[in-house]
């Protein structure tokens, strides 16, 4: 049985169908209009602090064998799409990039081109991913800490978790699809939300009992993060007025991973407004903390230089203070872990590191 936002999207899906119908009807070749996914079509828009699309656009058209492709390719995908939601499944990208061996000339030549068209599907509908019932093969965050939520399960029934009390050691896992319909938060007393890099900090944050201590939500954002905990952090904060603040390492790939909790990334400008939460603060690894802590570092790799001299022209780090210790770290080479910390002890992050963050802030 469909919900109101199934139906909505099968609703879209179903006019981009019909368009492409009744230009073959009228004898027209067909044509579909998306924005143009390349950089230079890429805006930071100031007033949200987020990445978007900006205006120009392209035309794909069956004029061309690779266009005429990429048309059939898209009536597959709806078609099966909407399967999906008649039937209430599901499916991982991959899957359906295999799936489409059984479409004949439709079939896709890689699944970079499968998730292209999904991420096409999503701005032309300017509906989500999650609505089409697709879902990435990577699981989301793991949480911990004291807020309630109601999940609904696989035999649509709503169980109440609080992500403290009622979870191990691992926490409650975030599930693909985080909206109301099938993820509830319903209540919390945690203070703030602490976003971490690395599994192994996450768990020596849990085992020193941080949680409990400070009324902090611990979310492991495995890397950079998933969507659905990017959704998920932005859900908390706006619904429970959480402060956000992102714990990384000190390299120019982790102040990416937290540029993209703040103000989204490039990859899905086309929908920044859902996923990105502008007020995140950082609390991670700086150029001016392997000076004053004497931490442990590594050298910088010529990799590592390119990408701080391109995060110097990057709208998301173009206040002071990110200037200021990208600068710092090109000047000295050097970058380091968060486990780094572990040189004064295993206590020194929750007992000294954290707090000293978290009370310049105006957290604690």
């Amino acid at each position: 049985m469909t919900n109101d936002r199934q139906n909505t999207t099968m609703d879209r899906l179903t006019k981009i169908v019909d368009s492409i119908y009744n230009q073959l009807n009228e004898g027209d070749i067909p044509t579909m209009d998306l924005p143009l996914r390349s950089k230079k079509n890429i805006e930071f828009d100031p007033r949200h602090n987020v990445w978007k699309y900006g205006d120009m656009q392209t035309n794909r058209t069956c004029k061309t064998v690779k266009g005429a492709m990429m048309m059939l390719r898209t009536l597959h995908m709806i078609d099966f799409i909407d399967g999906m939601i008649g039937s209430n499944r599901s499916s991982t990208l991959r899957e359906m990039y295999y799936i489409s061996e059984g479409w004949g000339n439709g079939k896709f030549n890689s699944q970079d081109e499968s998730n292209l068209l999904a991420e096409d599907l999503e701005i032309v509908s300017t509906c989500m991913r999650e609505d089409f019932k697709l879902r990435p093969e990577e699981d989301g965050a793991r949480v911990i800490g004291d807020i309630t939520i109601g999940e609904v399960n696989r035999k649509g029934e709503k169980k109440t978790i609080n992500c403290r009390d009622d979870v191990g050691d691992s926490g409650y896992g975030i599930p693909f699809n985080v909206e109301k319909e099938k993820v509830e938060i319903k209540s919390g007393n945690a203070k703030f939300i602490v976003a971490i890099e690395t599994g192994g900090m996450f768990d020596r944050l849990v085992e020193n009992g941080f949680d409990e201590k400070y009324g902090a939500l611990l979310v492991h954002l495995k890397g950079q993060p998933a969507r659905s905990t990017r959704r998920f952090i932005k859900r908390l904060n706006e619904e429970l007025k959480l402060p956000v603040t992102v714990f990384t390492d000190g390299d120019p790939w982790s102040f990416r991973i937290f540029a993209s909790v703040a103000y989204g990334a490039i990859k899905t400008a086309h929908i920044s407004d859902y996923l990105a939460t502008p007020t995140s603060q950082f609390i991670g690894i700086t150029a001016t903390d392997i000076l004053n802590y004497n931490l442990p570092t590594d050298r910088l790799s010529e990799q590592d230089i390119g990408a701080l001299k391109s995060e110097l022209t990057d709208p998301r780090f173009k206040d002071e203070f990110w200037v200021s210790e990208i600068e710092a770290m090109l000047n000295m080479k050097k970058k380091a872990e968060q486990q780094a910390l572990a040189k004064y002890g295993l206590d020194f992050v929750t007992d000294k590191y954290l707090p000293d963050k978290l009370t310049e802030l105006g957290i604690l």
